[in-house]
């Protein structure tokens, strides 16, 4: 497997109803510092965002958060992290994660985890990034927008040709194993065309 270095985690300022999506943010924290990953994530130390680095910094791990001016205090700024970027707007932040990330996490979380996740696909679906994306379906929350992006398939708003690629899992333990195959397999791919053309260009 490659050596996935960095995942970006998009995830709730809350905690949610249910405590399992607590629990799931502080064992991908966990796991994700054991497997010596950095963790890129919105810099804020409530809700889910304060679980998953607390969880990360406690188990040795590197942190990364990336906090837009405006939401210092809103979000309270963990100022304990490893490493701490202060933006001017949202646009900029968002731009950061994506640059320090070498894969992507959509842990459970409201309209901004929503809007952060859907650029993503977006990107990808467009081919500006070939990152993995990855839905943390925690107890089955992101369940309504799987349903939703089958539909839109189904009515053919979503075509063969630009299909929208993520993976899912419910278990937390799957999903460091998950994306590091994925990013694996990427960089195979990337290794093989330049051989495949090569051998074109001989023909």
């Amino acid at each position: 497997m490659t050596d996935l270095k960095s995942i970006c985690v998009y995830c709730g300022a809350g905690n949610g109803e249910d405590q399992a999506y607590a629990r799931a943010a502080s064992e991908l924290g966990t796991s994700m510092a054991r497997a010596g990953i950095r963790l890129v994530y919105g810099g804020g130390s409530v809700g889910l965002m304060g679980h998953i680095a607390r969880a990360a910094l406690d188990a040795g791990g590197e942190v990364t958060g990336i906090i837009p001016r405006f939401l210092e205090r809103r979000e309270d700024m963990f100022k304990d992290v490893s490493e701490l970027i202060v933006t001017e707007d949202m646009h900029e932040r968002k731009m950061m994660m994506f640059d320090r990330a070498e894969a992507f996490v959509a842990l459970p979380g409201g309209i901004g985890t929503l809007e952060e996740l859907v650029e993503q696909l977006t990107w990808i679906q467009l081919g500006q990034h070939e990152k993995p994306i990855l839905l943390a379906n925690i107890e089955q929350f992101w369940q309504p927008l799987i349903e939703l992006i089958r539909h839109m398939r189904e009515e053919q708003f979503i075509r063969p040709a630009m299909d929208v690629s993520y993976l899912v899992t419910d278990r937390v333990d799957e999903i460091v194993p998950m994306l590091q195959q994925a990013a694996s397999e990427r960089t195979r791919e990337a290794m093989e065309k330049p051989a495949e053309a090569e051998e074109i260009r001989r023909l």
